[in-house]
């Protein structure tokens, strides 16, 4: 009876093991596995770019470039070169990823890139480099804010961040600054903290694409602190953030106002055309 009793244990423990092993590999978990299985490895002199088997890719250099620009815009250096992973179709994505996004960033410096946001570069509908520089963006702060600061860095922040350093108003299905101005102006807002929370749901704007506009917002409210305050002043906000998670004592510490002082502020300017 003990052996029957551990050796149903020991079963339990195999599969369970062999189950979230399968994951790490092969499953949702794969962005997180220590062992990369199915790809090919591809080092450069920015980044590792992995190839899953019978996939086609020829945009390496052309991304391994971008690493340059993102580390000059944010005043920081990668800690380790970043890896993108390209999949050969989309059902490979799906079952290695936790998102159907076209694009989703790690913390721990990995970048995943769908089959289809690269048949759209192809078509011209978007653009891999700015897209990739977005998720870079990413990328780039989540690694010095550490593992799983997915969930502390403000997320608001890291999309407006991302759209604004890749340039990416006014591209593909984001409205430019003046268009986001204009819609604002008009009574849609979503107040930045609400953004991926129920909250969120809440607000009613009245936009074509609703995920773009309010990246474009955020990406806005970053022009308005760089315009008003200047660059260094807004790195020591984004640095600030790296190292605290009070975002608003970071707030009032680099900027001396509340950050609701600041919102009510933005939208004024955006009534009185100051923009203009």
């Amino acid at each position: 009876m003990k052996n029957t009793k551990k050796l149903i244990v020991i079963g339990l423990f195999v599969f369970l093991a062999g189950f979230i092993a399968y994951f790490f590999l092969f499953g949702r978990l794969f962005p997180y596995s220590p062992v990369i299985l199915g790809f090919s490895k591809h080092e450069l002199n920015n980044s590792t770019i992995y190839i899953q088997n019978r996939a086609e890719f020829y945009e390496y250099e052309t991304i391994d470039t971008l690493i340059l620009s993102v580390e000059k815009f944010h005043d920081l250096k990668f800690k380790q070169k970043p890896k993108l992973f390209i999949f050969r179709d989309s059902l490979a994505y799906i079952h290695h990823s936790p998102t159907k996004a076209r694009f989703c960033a790690f913390s721990n410096g990995r970048l995943i890139i769908s089959p289809w946001a690269i048949r759209e570069n192809a078509k011209g509908k978007i653009s891999l480099a700015i897209y990739v520089r977005h998720e870079l963006s990413h990328v780039l702060i989540l690694q010095h804010k550490g593992l799983f600061s997915e969930l502390n860095y403000p997320k608001w922040l890291l999309e407006g961040i991302a759209v604004y350093s890749a340039n990416q108003m006014g591209t593909s299905f984001y409205p430019s600054k003046e268009e986001t101005y204009q819609i604002i102006a008009q009574g849609n807002f979503l107040p930045p903290f609400d953004f991926k929370t129920r909250r969120e749901n809440k607000t009613h704007l009245d936009v074509k694409y609703r995920i773009t506009f309010m990246y474009s917002e955020f990406a806005c409210l970053v022009d308005y602190l760089v315009l008003k305050y200047g660059k260094a002043k807004f790195l020591l906000y984004m640095k600030g953030l790296i190292k605290s998670n009070d975002h608003d004592k970071v707030f009032r510490q680099i900027y001396g106002i509340d950050f609701d002082k600041f919102i009510s502020d933005f939208r004024q300017f955006v009534r009185k055309n100051e923009h203009v």
